[in-house]
């Protein structure tokens, strides 16, 4: 069977579903000689977009369950690897966090980067899983929902323009592959650097169709200027309910995530590591990062995983792309 049709050994979704840890509010007493200057968190990603916002919202529900005082430094470029290196040369203290995303396993199953997530660094947690869906503008007249614009796309092969943001063997471009391979659909891919370029490539009309989640395009869809036709999932969220799954549809693959965690050095003291994962979890369980999940869709599926969730979820994810990297002759 090709491996974009079934990996029958990983299945992130089942991963949602079987390696969630529930937050547990509990914080452990301060670990001695430990909190008493600011801890730097470093995210990948400029301001403004939904690392640096999930971050900010992270941040704050963390001042607020502790005595802890944080600072946020952005340190964007090369599709979220170019923050790395300050991440390491830091000292493995505490006091040095790292916010990223899944694009760190993409980097890693593609030997672009050296550090393994679940090995180099220590997952605190993950307070941020998403899936994906497509999306057209809601005044489209070729096609309103996944049958029409299906049908559009197989009878004009090649015309149908794709907005999404993504580097080579992201978890955007990976999908579509694997959609486009299932469902015999011949589109033409314009990816973006940044995400403000790729959503108003759609309303602006420079692409015909966009690839996202739906917590960073909420306030479009909100306001009535995106509207999705497929959900990359194996079931329809309620708030989606009259959206169709990709399994729905007749793309029978594994639905790959987005995921938003933070991240410690290898080394750094147990007793910090185990207090900051208490702090994730109590954090996670705030009333304000709750609303915050809850304005991004997040609350949508489990979000939540601890150190050890973190590490199931990304070594499954690593899994699975290199055995698609492989399939592709990305990697050998």
């Amino acid at each position: 069977m090709n491996i974009f049709m079934k990996l029958a050994t990983t299945s992130v979704v089942t991963a949602l579903m079987g390696t969630a840890a529930i937050a547990q509010a509990a914080i452990p007493e301060m670990p001695t000689g430990y909190g008493k200057r600011p801890i730097t968190v470093i995210v990948p990603y400029g301001a403004g977009g939904g690392s640096d916002q999930l971050t900010r919202a992270m941040v704050k529900a963390m001042e607020e369950e502790t005595d802890l005082s944080f600072q946020i430094v952005n340190k964007p470029g090369g599709g979220g690897t170019a923050a790395i290196p300050d991440f390491m040369i830091a000292p493995a203290d505490g006091y040095t966090i790292l916010q990223h995303i899944d694009t760190a396993v993409v980097a890693f199953a593609k030997g672009d980067i050296r550090e393994n997530p679940t090995e180099d660094w220590i997952p605190l947690c993950t307070t941020q899983i998403t899936f994906s869906q497509i999306y057209i503008r809601p005044d489209e007249t070729r096609y309103t929902d996944w049958d029409s614009f299906q049908t559009y796309v197989q009878d004009n092969p090649g015309e149908v323009t794709m907005g999404l943001l993504g580097i080579v063997g992201s978890m955007e471009l990976v999908t579509m592959r694997q959609l486009s391979e299932a469902l015999n659909l011949d589109l033409r891919q314009v990816t973006f650097d940044k995400p403000a370029e790729t959503y108003g490539s759609l309303i602006g009309s420079q692409v015909d169709v966009l690839f996202e989640q739906p917590g960073d395009v909420r306030s479009f869809i909100d306001a009535g200027q995106m509207k999705p036709i497929l959900t990359i999932l194996d079931e329809r969220p309620g708030v989606f309910a009259d959206v169709p799954t990709h399994l729905e549809v007749g793309a029978d693959f594994d639905a790959l995530t987005r995921f938003r965690g933070f991240y410690v050095k290898k080394g750094t003291p147990q007793d910090r590591v185990d207090y900051l994962e208490a702090v994730c979890a109590a954090s996670f369980d705030n009333e304000g990062y709750a609303k915050f999940n809850e304005a991004k869709f997040m609350n949508l599926i489990n979000s939540y995983r601890d150190s050890e969730g973190t590490k199931a979820l990304i070594d499954k994810s690593v899994e699975s792309y290199k055995a698609i990297y492989k399939e592709i002759g990305l990697i050998e």
